[in-house]
């Protein structure tokens, strides 16, 4: 984000903030939103910067929408968001070869030959599948 598109953003988070009707609220909501719609996205630019940076190519994969065909919630963000920094400083650290796995409300890198070629079954009678089936989704079988 430029520099001039960050105190746009700001000026428009104040005059939603102390506005004290509707209209100006949303007009300050819509001029929030300009300098991400500009770019399409936060992710698709972040791409773009990527390849042109590295010369390889990147692919976006929102992780709400891989997850569930979905929206994210807030918890798929904080999520995302906590999983990605621990990446991004994996990179850093130069530590490769390694995934990062959720415990808890933190993170941690695990070897890749720990995991690969290894699946987490769950159980047919398990809540998860119950919960699935009852609302109607196929699991395949």
């Amino acid at each position: 984000m430029s520099v001039q598109e960050a105190a746009t953003l700001a000026a428009a988070e104040r005059r939603q903030a102390d506005a004290t009707e509707q209209e100006p609220k949303t007009r300050g909501k819509n001029e929030r939103k300009a300098p991400a719609a500009k770019r399409g996205s936060h992710t698709l630019w972040l791409a773009r910067q990527l390849e042109e940076l590295t010369g390889l190519e990147s692919r976006v994969t929102i992780l709400g929408h891989l997850q569930r065909g979905g929206t994210p919630s807030a918890a798929d963000r904080l999520l995302a968001t906590r999983l990605g920094s621990a990446c991004a400083d994996l990179i850093h650290e130069q530590r490769f070869g390694v995934m990062v796995a959720a415990r808890g409300e933190g993170s941690e890198p695990l070897p890749l030959e720990e995991v690969a070629g290894r699946r987490k079954l769950i159980p047919m009678d398990h809540p998860w599948i119950l919960t699935a089936r009852h609302v109607g989704t196929s699991l395949g079988d």
